[in-house]
């Protein structure tokens, strides 16, 4: 749990302030017993009445202060406990938002929301139950001990057989009850990862009516996890009735000695109704000494996934405060680039990898799905980082340029369109928040989004449903254009993003998107042929590799696989013609 110091750090002064506020409620807890017993022993057996009244007067005065210290205590913990958790969530977030996406592959999405959510939730209980009844339980435990042993010598006697073996029974409980509880966390995030797949794919699974199919998968998951948090809370079961077991035998044999001693004459009633009273809240400190224990293997579970997270090294590292000068504005160089996933330098998905783009060039990228297309511009962004080579933009290697500069000049547009809850203008102003209506509306006609947004009673205000639910494919495709065009960048990439777009409205956005990026780099990877025809160079990919560059006619005549595309998508006429 060291990656929590950062957080007991900031919070100490608060969790110290209500562990006073606790001390000071279970001394006023411990000094009720005794004062009882002096009330029955001195003032019922010899009838003083006003020393009755004195005494219950001190002790209302002493549970008043108790009440008092339970109220600031409640309020600091609750404090302290939602702003340590919502530090950690806030970090865990921002740790993630700077995440390359080597390291977002190395955890699956419902895995991350479980550990910001519900193990971050374990540590704020936790943390919470701390302050409230964790600290307290031992507190009370060893001075309701203190306190017995003061009041009878004789009768203590009993609690040496009793700690001990409480105390092993914590040990145990501690001991079995962890591993399970990390089989739990993991069983959830199977739950949310299949809960969340459904919801992304609900009509994918309408439209194949493949209810119980998801039903059946979902109850694997449920019915692994129910069956995983039922077998660890019977273990964590086992053990609070055993203390109870353990401590209320321990009760029965104080009563037995207290009678045989009264009946001798050489124990007073009060101490015996103390001795009880001082055994019971041992039995309540215990009882809370094994949830505290409970909720510290779930707590150490949960921290040790949180920290999986915090200390994940950032596999891409970018320079700091520097400042280039560039020799190109929109130049990209890929030079030797070799590129494996997650290293695995025996399986590259990109290989020698070597071409420029000028200023002011359209290329198009063209390929079979799985040639290395996405893989190749993911590395221009530096999504990725090479496994060797180099890939240069403005005459600059990128692992050498500034985040902010790098993303700066770049504007891409992926090939699964994401659009945010909000409005139409607010989704396309992520390009650039400080844009204008008219640049909004601008960037909207060229993507040929204003087209659809205009008939909309609200226009720009239209509100996009939670993914763009309520918006076409065609429809989200265009929106994202706009963001990426209202950027103005220096490279733009659209990455098969006219492919839900009918063929007419692909060619007014072709027509207007010539002159928009006339003076920037443009690369279009595209599934259909006819999207990369009218470029200034088109790259043909296959297997990893490039197989041919150059513009469509010198395509047709040397590069077979350009052809054979070509030809499976326009037939052998359109060959003959061209």
């Amino acid at each position: 749990m060291k990656v929590l110091k950062k957080y007991v750090d900031k919070y100490w002064k608060g969790f110290s302030l209500a562990i006073v506020f606790l001390i000071l409620e279970a001394c006023c807890d411990l000094l009720q017993p005794t004062i009882m017993s002096k009330i029955i022993d001195v003032g019922v057996k010899n009838r003083q009445m006003d020393y009755v009244l004195k005494m219950g007067a001190i002790m209302l005065m002493i549970t008043a202060l108790g009440a008092l210290s339970a109220c600031g205590r409640n309020f600091l913990s609750s404090s302290v406990s939602q702003k340590f958790s919502a530090n950690i969530r806030s970090d865990i977030f921002k740790k993630i938002q700077n995440f390359s996406l080597d390291n977002v592959d190395k955890f699956s999405q419902a895995s991350l929301i479980t550990r910001i959510t519900n193990d971050v939730t374990q540590l704020q209980n936790f943390a919470n139950g701390l302050m409230r009844i964790f600290v307290k339980a031992p507190i009370l435990c060893i001075g309701s001990i203190i306190m017995a042993v003061r009041l009878n010598l004789r009768l203590s006697v009993v609690l040496v057989a009793i700690v001990p073996i409480v105390g092993l029974l914590i040990l145990c409980n501690m001991n079995i009850g962890y591993p399970y509880f990390v089989k739990v966390q993991r069983a959830l995030d199977n739950v949310n990862s299949i809960m969340r797949e459904y919801l992304s794919g609900v009509r994918v699974v309408k439209a194949f009516n493949r209810f119980n199919y998801e039903t059946t998968r979902f109850k694997r998951v449920n019915s692994e996890y129910g069956k995983l948090s039922i077998t660890a809370m019977r273990i964590m079961a086992v053990f609070s009735p055993a203390n109870a077991i353990v401590v209320n035998l321990g009760i029965v044999v104080i009563l037995w000695i207290g009678a045989i001693h009264v009946n001798m004459g050489d124990m007073e009633v009060g101490k015996i109704i103390a001795f009880i009273n001082y055994m019971t809240q041992i039995l309540f400190s215990i009882m809370m000494i094994s949830v505290v224990f409970n909720m510290s293997v779930r707590a150490r579970a949960s921290a040790e996934r949180i920290g999986e997270v915090l200390m994940e090294k950032n596999t891409i590292e970018y320079e700091r405060n520097t400042k280039n000068e560039f020799k190109y504005m929109g130049r990209i160089d890929f030079e030797h680039v070799y590129f494996s996933y997650n290293n695995d330098g025996d399986k590259p998905v990109l290989k020698d990898i070597n071409f420029t783009c000028m200023p002011g060039e359209t290329i198009g990228i063209i390929g079979s799905t799985g040639s290395g297309k996405t893989s190749l511009v993911n590395l221009i962004p530096r999504f990725y980082d090479v496994t060797s080579g180099t890939v240069k933009v403005d005459g600059i290697d990128v692992k050498s340029m500034n985040k902010d500069e790098l993303m700066k000049k770049i504007a891409i547009v992926p090939q699964k369109t994401i659009l945010f809850t909000g409005s139409v203008m607010e989704n396309i102003k992520w390009g650039r928040e400080n844009a204008s209506f008219e640049e909004v509306k601008e960037a909207a006609e060229v993507s040929q989004a204003d087209e659809f947004i205009s008939t909309f009673p609200e226009r720009y205000d239209t509100r996009i449903g939670q993914s763009g639910v309520n918006f076409s494919g065609g429809q989200k495709q265009r929106v994202a254009i706009a963001r990426a065009l209202i950027k103005k960048p220096e490279i733009l990439i659209l990455d098969d993003s006219t492919s839900a777009v009918d063929v007419t409205t692909e060619a007014n956005i072709k027509n207007r998107l010539k002159k928009y990026t006339s003076e920037l780099t443009y690369i279009i990877i595209a599934q259909r042929i006819t999207s990369v025809m009218g470029t200034d160079k088109i790259i043909v990919m296959d297997d990893g590799e490039i197989k041919g560059v150059g513009n469509h006619e010198e395509l047709m005549q040397n590069c077979d696989i350009y052809r054979d595309i070509f030809k499976s998508q326009l037939g052998e006429e359109m060959i003959s013609n061209d």
